[in-house]
């Protein structure tokens, strides 16, 4: 099963041709690699999958999505 994150962009920049940023989730910060050919900014939301910036999504999204995490979470703690 394949699982992507949510994750607030807090910062971009480039190293040579790879772009990366530095991503929230959950309280954690992570870099990950920027792979998404939409223009993101710091304050936007994308998925994460195997330290990849795969999709920008808007906060209405987060939000369905982090309910989904925590119903999951739940199940999982019964």
């Amino acid at each position: 099963m394949c699982l992507g994150i949510p994750a607030k962009v807090l910062r971009i920049w480039n190293e040579g041709e790879l772009r990366l940023g530095e991503v929230e989730m959950g309280g954690l910060k992570k870099e990950v690699i920027m792979s998404l050919s939409d223009e993101v900014k710091p304050g936007d939301y994308v998925i994460v999958h195997a330290g990849i910036a795969i999709s920008k999504i808007g906060e209405e999204e987060v939000e369905e999505t982090l309910k989904v995490w925590d119903e999951y979470l739940k199940v999982l703690g019964e």
